[in-house]
């Protein structure tokens, strides 16, 4: 395989050898996705190296002109792959967790169950992060559908991927944005009206 600048590679991609070009950026692709997962156990990827390289190369292809030229090419390229095989990671991750353990590990932030100490916080700190805590609980109870309620716990508080939350509620991914969306806008509605700030109820838990 012969060396390329970056313009010698954007050219290939996109002239008459674009055959030969794609073939040798799929061996690129490989040899980084082999490298950045030599360490790893063999069965951590369930999707085999030669097909997240296919996925990557189809995503590189279809971004050629948000290339910047900032990086040599290969090495842009190659991050895209690493990151569409740390999404297939994510996936595998979060497939066999039940969508109900993660609203009850959210959940129960708001009773203060799984208070974080590692900062040794104060007593008066403490006791104030456990009322923003429970506070915050109570305005999404009582301001948010059902709906809205399990969709916001499980991607904020219990960290869900959202493509995850939207197969398991049975929705899109855009669907649920919008859910989510119009979720924090009925909180910070409540907040403010209650005489807080956002930073006072939910900066308490980016803290966390």
């Amino acid at each position: 395989m012969r060396e390329r600048s970056n313009e010698e590679w954007l050219a290939a991609l996109r002239g008459a050898r674009r055959e030969e070009a794609v073939a040798d950026l799929r061996v690129v692709l490989v040899r980084g996705l082999k490298a950045a997962f030599a360490g790893r156990g063999r069965g951590e990827l369930e999707t085999s190296v030669e097909d997240l390289a296919h996925e990557a190369l189809m995503k590189v292809l279809d971004n050629l002109d948000s290339f910047r030229g900032e990086s040599r090419f290969t090495t842009w390229a190659q991050k895209i792959a690493i990151r569409v095989a740390f999404t297939e990671l994510r996936r595998k991750h979060w497939r066999d967790v039940s969508l109900q353990d993660v609203l009850e590990k959210g959940e129960s932030r708001f009773s203060g169950l799984d208070t974080v100490v590692d900062s040794a916080p104060t007593p008066e700190e403490t006791a104030t992060r456990r009322l923003m805590l429970e506070t915050l609980g109570r305005f999404i109870e009582e301001e948010l559908t059902e709906r809205q309620r399990r969709a916001l716990v499980a991607v904020i508080l219990g960290g869900m991927p959202l493509e995850e939350v939207a197969r398991r509620m049975g929705t899109t991914r855009g669907a649920l944005y919008k859910l989510l969306h119009d979720a924090r806008k009925k909180l910070k509605k409540r907040i403010e009206a209650e005489g807080f700030s956002i930073e006072e109820v939910l900066g308490v838990d980016d803290e966390r």
